[in-house]
């Protein structure tokens, strides 16, 4: 089965399991597609909690488990797939060490990163920063254009990500892109089904 890409949810740093379970149930059922377990400051063994006990709620709604950058964590929980970062294992290794079933998507913002992802065997690219984001202390914008060159430069499913809230839905739907990825917009969210459900209802409104 293809994954659909449309509301790509990454998970906000931190959150204590409890809450991270509830929040991402809740943003499931209120229509997100695919999950990124993100987790840069936690240790392999909370980690790997998480990813365990997300995986399991995961699959009973039949929604895609991505792990950032791990891919210890990913393999040990059977993840579907995981997440990598130009500063990360290269593409080519970590399609080495996963098995060929599992998604593998990796960060770019420019066209050269792009064709190499496609080049190396990425099922999906992560484009951004496409606006300011908080969630990414060290993320740039793009340029003016950029994600949309990035697009038309691949034939693999382009998320666009950073900084992304429901307002500038209308403007991305224009361009290529597989999907959207969003952080706060629904982490933070004061009721992550119905920001979920906006965000969804946004991405599948007509061109």
């Amino acid at each position: 089965m293809k994954p659909n890409y449309t509301l790509y949810l990454v998970t906000e740093e931190s959150m204590p399991l409890d809450q991270l379970l509830l929040t991402v149930e809740e943003a499931v059922k209120g229509g997100v597609t695919i999950v990124q377990l993100r987790e840069k400051k936690a240790s392999g063994k909370i980690f790997f909690e998480k990813a365990k006990r997300l995986k399991a709620l995961l699959s009973s709604y039949h929604v895609p488990l991505i792990i950032n950058d791990r891919i210890d964590v990913a393999l040990a929980v059977g993840a579907d797939g995981v997440h990598v970062g130009q500063s990360d294992l290269p593409l080519a290794a970590v399609r080495n060490i996963v098995p060929s079933s599992m998604i593998v998507g990796i960060s770019v913002s420019t066209i050269e990163e792009a064709k190499e992802a496609e080049g190396n065997g990425a099922d999906y690219i992560g484009v951004g920063a496409v606006f300011p984001t908080h969630s990414k202390d060290d993320a740039e914008v793009l340029p003016d254009g950029m994600l949309e060159a990035i697009t038309n430069a691949v034939s693999i499913p382009a998320v666009a990500i950073g900084g992304i809230k429901l307002n500038h839905l209308p403007a991305l739907r224009e361009i290529n892109i597989a999907g959207v990825a969003i952080v706060s917009g629904i982490m933070k969210a004061h009721d992550p089904y119905n920001a979920a459900s906006s965000f969804q209802k946004e991405m599948s409104s007509t061109k």
